[in-house]
């Protein structure tokens, strides 16, 4: 965040790189600490997907998909269901409670930036997004025989661009929230919105022509199409995929904006 000289008032200063290390270590052990939230973001997305694909009928294949079943459709639901789970549910109340309590403040006169903090929680919640669609490609595969990825590279790039998007929604849930109570209503309200266009509820594929055409261009309308499309072999649509960088980028610049160390 590159306005925080601005907010504060200090001129440009870098923290050194052992100081960030070192806030970044302290907020790993921080974060391994919060039982709650390594459940949501790195268990729940299998164990719901465990629970569907224990379901008969999920399992059988199906001329409607193309051949395929429902739970391979679920598969990358999951794996979005993650990343919701980490930049929408886990990483604003942590990043509004520092600022509500005055820590962000603080460290803006110490030679540790606040930027070192938020990217802190950046890099954890990305990584815990990742690991958790790691775990679920694997426990996927292993338990209900789910394809791995056709088309890894794109699969990779769709995965990175969601992972980026969420985040940025989730610095703007940040920015735009005061407090603590205000980002978990406004996060509460955007994570409903984003599971049921991510296909959490119903997948996109199967949804009414008209509903489909308006999920697919929100960011994880637009995510759950490439990653199915790279799913089955193809190249994920450069429409799909561009979508889901625009919502990044206008999110991310949003948040700039808006961003408030204190």
């Amino acid at each position: 965040m590159a306005t925080a000289n601005s907010v504060t008032g200090h001129g440009p200063r870098t923290a050194p790189a052992g100081a960030s290390l070192a806030v970044l270590r302290s907020e790993t052990r921080l974060f391994l600490r919060e039982p709650g939230s390594l459940f949501w973001i790195l268990v729940f997305p299998t164990v719901l997907m465990t629970i569907l694909g224990l379901i008969p009928s999920f399992r059988e294949h199906d001329d409607a998909l193309g051949g395929r079943r429902v739970i391979d459709l679920y598969v990358p639901v999951a794996v979005l269901l993650a990343m919701i789970m980490a930049g929408l549910q886990a990483m604003p109340p942590v990043l509004t409670g520092y600022r509500e309590r005055g820590i962000l403040r603080r460290m803006s006169t110490t030679p540790v930036r606040p930027a070192a903090l938020l990217g802190a929680q950046i890099v954890l919640h990305g990584a815990a997004a990742l690991g958790s669609a790691l775990l679920v490609l694997v426990v996927g595969r292993i338990a209900f025989q789910v394809r791995l990825p056709g088309q890894p590279f794109g699969y990779l790039l769709a995965l990175l661009l969601a992972v980026a998007c969420v985040l940025a929604l989730g610095a703007l849930v940040c920015a735009i929230s005061r407090t603590v109570k205000i980002s978990a209503a406004i996060g509460s309200v955007v994570f409903f919105v984003t599971m049921f266009t991510a296909g959490v509820w119903v997948p996109v594929q199967t949804m009414p022509d008209t509903l489909r055409r308006i999920v697919q261009v929100t960011p994880f309308g637009a995510a759950s199409q490439a990653l199915d499309r790279a799913a089955s072999g193809g190249w994920p649509s450069w429409a799909y995929l561009g979508a889901v960088a625009l919502w990044t980028v206008l999110a991310a610049g949003v948040a700039v904006r808006r961003f408030r160390w204190e």
